[in-house]
């Protein structure tokens, strides 16, 4: 097949490519053989490009802002009109010449070019060429007006063909017009979805394809894009079956893109991975999820994609010393300080910005350049992607001396330059690119240096033998301790609260106010010349990310993972029935195990002992006429349950007698909690109070051992808690769904959040200061307890009514009857069985690894499940 060297990538961006014409080119106006080339003349919006059969030939192209005169050529020896058309230049471009890659040649001559057509008439093509001329001498916002309409009219005629489709008599669902995107390129077309597939048939022959296929069943993620400051865009990824991963595409309104969206979403063909950003990051915090994985994450679903050069990935400079021979990982002095922003990190350099900063008018901003870019993108890309920096240039590249010719030397310029403040690019940490982008492997001639020196690599640091050890050490750097422990700080800054605002204010981190997404928009600008300005000005700057937090992000606390482990290293639990034991008239409330004895309590106000080694009740006692609520046992063999009408009553199971019983809230106790290494008691009732006991187990009035009152609004429904050092903290959760912390040794609320819009049913408190709580409406929410911060959220078919940690692992027991085993590093659900036939409502676990869980029907009592 016959390769071509014109590419969409010669055009400006934003310039559109219509047809192409086989025809002659003669750059002399005589009949020399030598300066005839035959070969296709492309008609674009903005010039027309002739692109030579033979290779030793340059591709010439034509700017009609530069076109003289355009005019139908007659004989020479009659007035007969030949197929031909004279174009006169006041300058014009050559590129490619033997298809070496290099800047384009640039002639300022006027030179005649007489281009004969093979087939097309001339006078059709002379008139399209005239109606384009006629457009470039307009402003560009004119201009693109202009081409705009031609290009729609061109549209309206194109209609969809299905003979290339994989069987033509597919039902077309959906037609639409849209744009393929790649970097700096839009390739006009249509969209047909049937019911297995999406097509896309390319306006122009430029694709290297004449359509472009993908099942619906390869399509794996689905993500909405903002494209060119309008919510247009979709970008879809496909699994590795797919001879296609991954399409990029825009529309010409937001209804047509969420046509679509909503289309492929509720199409059944159509199996999608769906991970919520509260599950990816309670698997960073984890470990389970690289720092690297969980950044590119992050950039993707704030809209930032490898497809769009106005919003590419951007990751951090993560490492300070580029001058010493040997990189100290475990130094901190070796890293950046990942708190402040790039135009933060130079004391003196902030000083000064800040001064002129207070001197403006509003709207006010710090930095006049941004940290992510096109052109700072491929500033750092031009030797792996020299075609898109001569696009962006108008075929050239950037100077020498300003080229990406030093790591150390970058560095340095963005500590101290007073308008660089730009980040890295994930290829700086991608390991299986090797560093290709910092070598230039296509031997291009970027030009010599002021002191005679040809740019060639990059210079690395001493402690780099190659770009790609340079690479593995700076992903290393990603992942070390020092990083995992600060990069939140970053991401509250790039993607967090910190981002805009009064906090972006505190934290030095304003940027032009037209790059944040919001500030602007573009459909209410009337005017063509401001809104182009505004066009201009946004794609240049940089966009901000889309915001994804609004609250400070939570820190990792799991040790990095480079590979995720198989669930093979940690405990799995075979979940079998081993006995069914039936000892309530009414539901069971509550359950505990002490040795081999079962200790129950339930609403028919009677407190069970079942003996598990004889298999054999041992003791049963009705100690009020009102429901139990809960029990716990307070030393070996004396049990404390707190009952619906408000008291609290301690039983002997020993002995077989009730100790005491005393008045404990003014409305039903609902929960009960036993500190053993504080001997204190912790009750919770109706009264939205929880109260603190000690002396519990001594004869006499037992309010004087009452030691603390804490209040809520709502009735109080959960306890648990934590210990922070010497510090023991009280969770406890209301009928409201709100959720506090209580320092016991002060009595003081440390933290109160509304967690859930229903009642809060169950908790669990997580290692690493987290907490699990569950609400009567089905969602599972996880808390980081530093921050009162959500880092995951769920909302289940079916509610969790009774959980509880078992150090590796989640228990979870739902409204249906079903018991879970939740694995919350990776957040997934290991296991899950049909326990009861009705909820569970309880949930104990002890040491020798028995989960017991309880029926809440009729005379059943509970099952015991190994």
């Amino acid at each position: 097949m016959e390769k071509h060297r014109f590419s969409l990538l010669i055009l400006e961006p934003g310039e559109v490519y219509f047809e192409d014409f086989s025809s002659t080119l003669n750059d002399n106006n005589n009949d020399k053989e030598s300066n005839t080339r035959h070969g296709r003349l492309k008609l674009c919006s903005k010039s027309l490009v002739f692109e030579p059969k033979e290779w030793k030939f340059p591709l010439v192209k034509l700017y009609f802002k530069d076109c003289s005169s355009l005019s139908i050529v007659k004989s020479k020896h009659s007035n007969k009109i030949i197929n031909a058309i004279k174009i006169t230049m006041k300058q014009y471009a050559e590129m490619l010449e033997e298809n070496i890659l290099a800047p384009y040649k640039f002639t300022y001559d006027v030179r005649d070019f007489l281009i004969t057509f093979d087939f097309a008439l001339a006078e059709e093509c002379l008139s399209q060429m005239e109606q384009l001329k006629r457009a470039s001498t307009l402003h560009a916002p004119e201009h693109n007006s202009m081409i705009a309409t031609i290009l729609h009219s061109r549209y309206m005629r194109m209609v969809f063909d299905p003979v290339m489709m994989d069987d033509f008599t597919e039902e077309i669902l959906c037609e639409l017009q849209a744009e393929k995107i790649s970097p700096l390129v839009r390739h006009q077309g249509k969209l047909a979805i049937t019911p297995t597939t999406i097509y896309f048939q390319p306006f122009s022959n430029v694709e290297s394809s004449s359509i472009l296929k993908v099942k619906l069943c390869h399509l794996r993620r689905i993500y909405r894009r903002r494209f060119l400051l309008r919510q247009v865009g979709l970008e879809v990824y496909c699994s590795e079956e797919s001879p296609i991963s991954h399409i990029y595409l825009s529309f010409r309104s937001e209804d047509d893109r969420e046509k679509i969206y909503c289309f492929l979403e509720g199409s059944a063909n159509v199996k999608l991975e769906k991970l919520h950003v509260d599950e990816m990051t309670l698997q960073w915090q984890n470990g389970v999820v690289s720092n690297y994985d969980y950044l590119m994450y992050l950039n993707c679903q704030a809209d930032r994609s490898e497809y769009d050069l106005t919003q590419y990935p951007v990751f951090p400079w993560v490492i300070s010393d580029y001058t010493s021979e040997t990189l100290d990982l475990d130094n901190v002095n070796t890293f950046r300080d990942l708190s402040k922003p790039m135009g933060a990190l130079n004391p003196e350099r902030l000083e000064r910005l800040k001064e002129r900063y207070h001197e403006m008018s509003e709207p006010k901003f710090l930095y006049g350049s941004h940290y992510s870019a096109p052109g700072l993108v491929l500033f750092y890309l031009v030797r792996k992607y020299p075609r898109y920096m001569l696009c962006l240039q108008n075929g050239r590249f950037d100077h020498p001396d300003r080229m990406f010719n030093s790591v150390k030397d970058v560095y340095n310029n963005c500590l101290r330059n007073m308008s660089d403040f730009k980040e890295l690019l994930p290829e700086f940490y991608d390991t299986s690119g090797k560093g290709d982008f910092l070598v230039n492997k296509y031997e291009i001639d970027f030009g010599e240096r002021f002191d005679g020196t040809k740019v060639n690599d990059v210079a690395l640091p001493l402690w780099a033998s190659s770009p790609e050890d340079f690479v593995l050490k700076l992903r290393q750097a990603l992942e070390s301790d020092y990083v995992s422990k600060h990069l939140h700080l970053w991401i509250d800054l790039i993607f967090g609260y910190k981002q805009r605002g009064k906090e972006a204010v505190k934290a030095d981190n304003v940027f032009h106010h037209v790059c944040y997404e919001g500030a602007v928009d573009l459909e209410l600008v009337y005017d063509m010349n401001d809104r182009h300005a505004l066009e201009v000005q946004i794609m240049e700057f940089g966009q901000i990310p889309k915001q994804l937090f609004t609250k400070p992000h939570v820190r990792k606390v799991g040790n990095v993972v480079e590979k995720v482990k198989d669930n093979s290293e940690q405990k799995s639990y075979t979940i079998e029935c081993i006995d069914v034991i039936s000892l309530h008239k009414k539901e069971v409330t509550c359950v505990i195990r002490q040795g081999s004895k079962i200790i129950s309590v339930g609403k028919d106000g009677t407190l069970k002992v079942y003996d598990s080694t004889h298999k054999k009740q041992i003791r049963s006692v009705i100690l009020c006429e009102t429901p139990l609520s809960s029990c716990v046992m307070i030393d070996d063999n004396i049990v404390a349950a707190g009952s619906w009408g408000n008291e609290i009553y301690l039983y002997d199971v020993e002995y077989g007698k009730k100790l005491e019983s005393f008045r404990a809230h003014d409305d039903a106790v609902t929960c009960l909690l036993w500190l053993k290494k504080e001997s204190l008691l912790i009750s919770g009732g109706s009264d939205g109070v929880v109260r603190v006991w000690g002396d519990v187990r001594r004869a006499g009035p037992a309010l004087k051992g009452l030691q603390a009152e804490l209040d809520h609004d709502g009735n109080v429904t959960m306890l648990d808690y934590r210990r922070s050092g010497r510090e023991v903290d009280i969770i406890t959760g209301s009928s409201d769904g709100e959720v506090s912390l209580w320092r016991l040794s002060s009595r003081e609320r440390l933290s109160s959040w509304r967690a859930h819009r229903a009642c809060v049913c169950a908790c669990a408190a997580l290692s690493g200061a987290r907490l699990l709580t569950a609400s009567a409406d089905g969602e599972l929410r996880v808390t980081d307890l530093g921050f009162a911060h959500t880092v995951y959220s769920r909302r289940v078919s079916d509610a969790v009514l009774a959980c509880t940690w078992a150090g590796d692992a989640l228990w979870a027991g739902d409204a249906s009857g079903k018991l879970s085993q939740w694995d919350l590093r990776a957040v997934t659900v290991r296991s899950s069985i049909q326990a009861h036939q009705v909820c569970i409502i309880v949930i104990f676990f002890d040491a020798i690894d028995y989960a017991l869980s309880f029926k809440l029907y009729g005379i059943h009592g509970f099952e015991v499940a190994e």
